[in-house]
C-alpha cells in the first residue's frame, strides 16, 4: 500500500511540466474525501464549516502556517463559521500531486479544530 498524502511532503514545481489529466485527478481525488474538482479539473476545491468566527480563523491560520512550511499556497476565502480552500499549481495552471498532498493536509488541520467538518 502506498503511503497516504496528509504524510507526504510536497516536492518543488518548478514548471515545464503538464498538469495532471482529469482520470490522473480523479484517482487522486478517491483519497481526499469532501474535496471537488473544479475548473475543468484545473482545480481542487472544499468548503470547511464551523461553530464560529474563532473556529474558521483559528483554521484559515493553520492552513497558513501549513502552506509556508511546505512552500505551497491557497486560495482562501473565510468569513463567520466558514472557509473555502483552493488548490493549484500556478506554475503549470493547474493541479500537481502537491494540491492533493495539500488538500489531505488541509482536512487534517480543519479536523484538528474543534467543530470543523469538510465537504
Amino acid at each position: 500500500m502506498s503511503e497516504k498524502l496528509e504524510t507526504q511532503t510536497c516536492t518543488p514545481c518548478r514548471g515545464g511540466i503538464p498538469p495532471l489529466e482529469r482520470a490522473e485527478a480523479e484517482a487522486l481525488l478517491v483519497e481526499t474525501p469532501g474535496w471537488i474538482l473544479a475548473d475543468d479539473a484545473g482545480r481542487l476545491e472544499c468548503r470547511f464549516t464551523f461553530g464560529n468566527f474563532a473556529q474558521a480563523l483559528a483554521f484559515v491560520n493553520g492552513v497558513g502556517e501549513l502552506a509556508e512550511a511546505q512552500g505551497h499556497h491557497p486560495e482562501i476565502s473565510f468569513g463567520w463559521g466558514h472557509a473555502t480552500v483552493s488548490w493549484r499549481t500556478k506554475k503549470i495552471k493547474g493541479l500537481h500531486r502537491n494540491d492533493f498532498i495539500m488538500a489531505a493536509k488541509t482536512t487534517g488541520v480543519a479536523e484538528g479544530v474543534v467543530g470543523g467538518k469538510g465537504g
